[in-house]
């Protein structure tokens, strides 16, 4: 299989740590940009021009709002694209494709720990599943409409999750912890909490923690107190009302 990478910036970048075990050919038209690709990926093919898309499974990788100056020719063997917001519909305006997905990597994918979403043609489900399990985990989806909670969930999340870190390692600094210390400290906690997560319920999980009368039940009140749960759902609700709002 052979790979077209269009767009090679912040995500699509992040995604070569996974996606240079392909034949894969990459479009980046920035010299300075395409000189460090070449450096940190010797074997790369990197071109500044677009070529016919017949022998290729294309990614697309390009800011959505570049998508109305794409121009290119052919027909791609399947097109895979990370566009936040474009639909479906609208890229088989744009690119003919044999067959069309949309995928959602996060920023995790640069360490190949992405948790990515997935949904489209089914005949190009297996490819794509492929392809991008090369940067994490991949999660396939019924509809455009799930694969938007799911951005949510996995594209929005990290910010919030490293708030949730940051004000942590705010809440032992205050106490007297150094603040070096407690970033690592927070980084630990939460790569172990992932890992157990994976095999056990979040309920189960608190649930284990939770003394009674204990220091984690006392944090928990705080934290209802202040409405972080509601504060979490809402925050999805409206990364997911924007998401739909980006689709015009």
């Amino acid at each position: 299989m052979k790979l077209l990478l269009i767009g090679a910036g912040n995500m699509g970048g992040a995604m070569l740590a996974g996606l240079s075990q392909y034949d894969i050919t990459v479009v980046q038209k920035n010299e300075t940009k395409a000189k460090r690709l070449q450096e940190q990926y010797p074997n790369l093919n990197i071109t500044n021009t677009i070529p016919s898309l017949d022998a290729y499974t294309v990614i697309l990788a390009i800011k959505p709002q570049s998508l109305d100056s794409l121009h290119v020719k052919g027909c791609a063997q399947g097109l895979i694209s990370i566009l936040a917001g474009v639909t479906i519909e609208t890229l088989k305006e744009k690119i003919e494709a044999k067959s069309y997905v949309r995928a959602m990597p996060n920023m995790a994918a640069a360490m190949q720990k992405s948790a990515t979403s997935l949904c489209g043609d089914i005949q190009l489900k297996e490819d794509a599943m492929n392809i991008l399990s090369s940067v994490g985990a991949c999660f396939w989806l019924e509809s455009e409409d799930q694969l938007d909670i799911a951005s949510a969930l996995a594209g929005s999340s990290p910010a919030w999750i490293a708030l949730v870190a940051e004000a942590l390692s705010d809440g032992a600094v205050k106490l007297g912890l150094k603040r070096d210390i407690s970033y690592q400290f927070v980084a630990a906690v939460l790569e172990g909490v992932g890992i157990v997560l994976k095999e056990e319920h979040p309920a189960i999980l608190k649930d284990k923690v939770t003394s009674p009368a204990g220091t984690t039940i006392a944090g928990i009140a705080k934290l209802e107190e202040g409405g972080v749960r509601d504060s979490f759902i809402k925050a999805m609700q409206a990364s997911y009302e924007r998401a739909k709002k980006l689709q015009g």
